[in-house]
């Protein structure tokens, strides 16, 4: 027998059967973050492999565990290696070294919000032309604001009252 090899250990939590395993949500969140990253909308993927956009969310939320099957598809229909809703799982690793956590994509929880929805479901409602211009529209601002900001804290700090505190 191999003597670095592990005793096979179950586990259970009492009163766990209501809350998704944190390997599941991140799996689930790993599928929204490809889907995101491949400018794929839940509809078109949920088509792609054929279920409800709702069972999309469903694995995409952890609240419904996705098969092996299901995540072989998924990937396909992505285009990624089923080992890519894999990385930066801890303990999912080949050489046990310390698996690095993926950068956390505040657009996923917008998305996943309910204000998110409400505008994603707004803007799809909108004819083609006036969907692009309003997404064109908001990047202006994102991109005003950011200047503006950046502006404010220059100034502030060459302000009189912060060179008497500097």
């Amino acid at each position: 027998m191999d003597s670095e090899r592990r005793p096979f250990v179950a586990w259970s939590k009492a009163g766990s059967e209501n809350y998704p395993h944190p390997a599941d949500q991140h799996v689930g969140k790993q599928i929204a973050t490809v889907r995101v990253q491949s400018d794929v909308s839940q509809g078109q993927l949920a088509r792609s492999i054929g279920i409800s956009f709702q069972q999309l969310q469903k694995y995409e939320n952890a609240k419904n565990r996705v098969s092996a099957s299901m995540l072989c598809e998924i990937a396909k229909s992505l285009d990624v290696p089923v080992s890519r809703f894999f990385e930066g799982l801890p303990g999912n690793d080949q050489k046990r070294v310390e698996a690095r956590p993926l950068p956390v994509d505040e657009r996923l929880d917008f998305i996943a919000s309910a204000e998110g929805r409400r505008l994603i479901e707004g803007l799809m409602n909108l004819p083609p032309r006036v969907r692009s211009r309003v997404s064109a529209l908001i990047a202006a601002l994102g991109e005003e604001l950011g200047l503006a900001d950046a502006n404010n804290e220059t100034a502030d700090e060459c302000s009189p009252a912060k060179r008497k505190t500097a």
